[in-house]
């Protein structure tokens, strides 16, 4: 992938007037990190830092900048516009700021494994550890791709700095910006790293499907057979942990493109979702927090500096962003085939959602579209407990495009390759969140490891008489009970109650969908 770079004397005079350092090692940024007070060492040897205000992405701040070349193209509904005029302005006051800085730290790297269609990025950042979090997220060049690469895009950070919303035509002092035209991305007012990662996503998923790769937000793992699978949903639905299988190798744990030769992925490294962790329930997460990984807003043990995952005094969303090699069982190159099994995962605060569920083509296509989950607390500022939400194609904030052109490509290539897909429900179970409890780890676990396996292709189903999903009769390694969720509420009348309830948002949800077929409306619950 191969497009025009974009030359800003401005933004040369400002990375020449002070002292950039370029593609430092870990040890080196780590140094810089600890001598600047930016964070401090746990007992595990990874630099713990606390993101202050922001402990979440903030949407209400994300900008696509209203440019010719694009503005017929970007879905206007999801994503904010902003004038050339204010990008502008707010592209010289930041880089004036950061000239005034004694240390910029520069990453030089790539977004995406196939070497065919990756683009190669560089990340500017006012501190060394974002600059580290950079290094591990994104894909690391060698010493020769460093010497001749050249930035397709960059993405310039300045948390210290602070916008004026009256006269920058932003909604508060925090902005992320987006320029196709310039190949930009500005960011501010906000010291959350995740802001860099996603940005980055962003832009993919407006190239990528320009080229006919499809983009995907989901994890991805591969058998030793070449099976590949597909999890995709949102923060806090699984994605990272349920692909980190001992007996599959991992290809990513978070966005990948799927192009004629099969799924690669987007990044090199993992952004992993701390709370509660155990070495128990997820060994190998909690293993790759070493030495180089950054944990955010994770509470250390005053005497020890032991890393407190229960304790959200700070956040719930806290997070270590470490580097794909760091997971023992990974797939090298991060490219794979052409998957076999695509699993939906979902959060459902209702609890009336069965844990595992075998979809038609027709469903998927429904579910895709629909993306329902439940908003986690921490992961977006304000959401404080579990909120009911459609995210359209389980990625609506990072989709500059129309939802329907990646879900008809999603649609086309689950036909192609007669790919079998499954809604998990990693949420709640015998009630609702604050009366049921959330389904257990080593019960999903179960399920996906039986679909994955074609166990559930031999096993007779149940048709959900509101949501229509097709329930396995049994699951090994899962209680009977647990698989039809209705059995699971004390009291079953309340149980219907809910998922009526849910299945009316669903199906009024779907009704800005005027362009999909009468099958796949159908598809949906029945009310």
């Amino acid at each position: 992938m191969k497009t025009a770079s974009f030359s800003s004397p401005l933004l040369d005079e400002t990375l020449n007037k002070n002292n950039p350092h370029v593609n430092l090692s870990v040890s080196e940024l780590t140094e810089h990190s600890l001598f600047k007070n930016e964070g401090t060492l746990s007992s595990t040897g990874a630099l713990r830092v606390e993101t202050g205000k922001y402990t979440g992405r903030s949407p209400a701040d994300k900008f696509i900048v209203n440019e010719d070349s694009v503005k017929d193209k970007i879905n206007w509904k999801t994503n904010q516009p902003i004038s050339e005029k204010s990008f502008e302005n707010l592209y010289t006051k930041v880089l004036n700021y950061l000239g005034e800085k004694k240390d910029l730290y520069v990453f030089k790297g790539f977004a995406g494994a196939d070497q065919s269609s990756r683009l190669p990025i560089q990340v500017i950042n006012e501190y060394a550890w974002h600059n580290l979090f950079a290094h591990q997220l994104f894909i690391r060049p060698n010493e020769t791709e460093l010497k001749e690469h050249e930035a397709e895009f960059t993405v310039i950070s300045a948390p210290g700095f602070q916008a004026d919303p009256e006269v920058d035509g932003t909604n508060s002092e925090t902005f992320i910006i987006i320029s196709f035209e310039k190949r930009t991305v500005l960011i501010g007012g906000t010291e959350y790293a995740g802001e860099i990662k996603k940005s980055i996503f962003t832009v993919m998923n407006y190239i990528l499907p320009e080229r006919n790769i499809l983009s995907m937000h989901c994890s991805a793992n591969v058998g030793k057979e070449g099976d590949v699978a597909l999890f995709f949903g949102l923060s806090g639905t699984g994605k990272t942990t349920l692909s980190a299988d001992a007996h599959r190798s991992l290809i990513g744990d978070d966005e990948h493109g799927w192009s004629m030769n099969g799924v690669f992925n987007i990044e090199g490294g993992c952004y992993a979702k701390c709370i509660n962790l155990s070495k128990d329930k997820e060994p190998q997460i909690w293993d790759a927090i070493r030495f180089g990984t950054v944990l955010e807003n994770v509470m250390m043990k005053e005497e020890t500096r032991e890393p407190d995952y229960d304790n959200t005094s700070l956040t719930e969303n806290t997070r270590a962003a470490y580097p794909i090699d760091a997971i023992p069982n990974i797939a090298i190159p991060s490219v794979a085939g052409h998957p076999n099994t695509i699993i939906f995962l979902t959060a459902d605060a209702f609890g009336v959602l069965p844990p595992i569920s075998k979809l038609t083509k027709e469903q998927a296509m429904f579910h895709f579209l629909s993306g329902y989950t439940s908003k986690l607390a921490g992961t977006e500022r304000g959401v404080t407990s579990p909120e009911a939400t459609f995210s359209t194609c389980f990625g609506a904030p990072f989709l500059p495009l129309p939802a329907h052109r990646y879900a008809e490509m999603l649609g086309e290539k689950i036909m192609e390759h007669d790919v079998q897909v499954f809604l998990v429900n990693t949420g709640w179970s015998g009630g609702g969140y604050g009366v049921g409890e959330r389904m257990k780890l080593s019960y999903t676990r179960a399920m996906i490891q039986a679909a994955l396996n074609g166990e559930l292709d031999r096993i007779e189903t149940e048709t959900d008489p509101i949501f229509g999903l097709h329930i396995p009769s049994h699951c090994p390694g899962v209680p009977a009970q647990v698989l039809q969720p209705k059995q699971t509420w004390e009291n079953q009348e309340s149980y219907d109650i809910k998922a009526k309830e849910l299945a009316t948002q669903f199906v009024k949800n779907f009704e800005k969908f005027t362009n999909v077929s009468k099958e796949i409306k159908q598809a949906g619950p029945n009310i």
